[in-house]
């Protein structure tokens, strides 16, 4: 191991911290190595927020057309956003998260389709 000098005075601030350190010239409290690395929630809620706005906008632009239009296009639009979901890396979650992203899924497709079934 390299034994380093002991810092200038001016290297030093709140007693013995630190503000540089001759092997990676960061302060001693920062983690340079450190990256984000998103939770599950943040694919769950960015799943929600599209599935919500998505097939409410669907569901506003075709309110003339069949409901059968609709429905077809709600659940394409559900299946895409459920694939880019677990291309995120829902896939690689807890079984919990996976089990509720389909259900929150389904439900809103469900919402949406009895809602244009009136259509058909």
């Amino acid at each position: 191991m390299t034994d380093y000098k002991d810092p200038r005075e001016e290297d030093i601030v709140y007693g013995d911290r630190r503000i540089s350190r001759p092997d990676v010239q960061l302060p001693d409290w920062d983690i340079p190595d450190g990256s984000y690395r998103p939770v599950p929630i943040v694919w769950f809620t960015g799943a929600l927020f599209a599935q919500i706005f998505l097939t409410g906008f669907l569901f506003l632009v075709l309110i003339g057309k069949s409901g059968w239009l609709t429905i077809a296009l709600t659940a394409m639009s559900s299946g895409a956003i459920g694939a880019w979901t677990w291309q995120r890396g829902m896939g690689q979650a807890g079984m919990g998260w996976r089990v509720a992203t389909v259900l929150m899924l389904l439900f809103w497709f469900a919402l949406f389709s009895f809602a244009a079934a009136s259509r058909t």
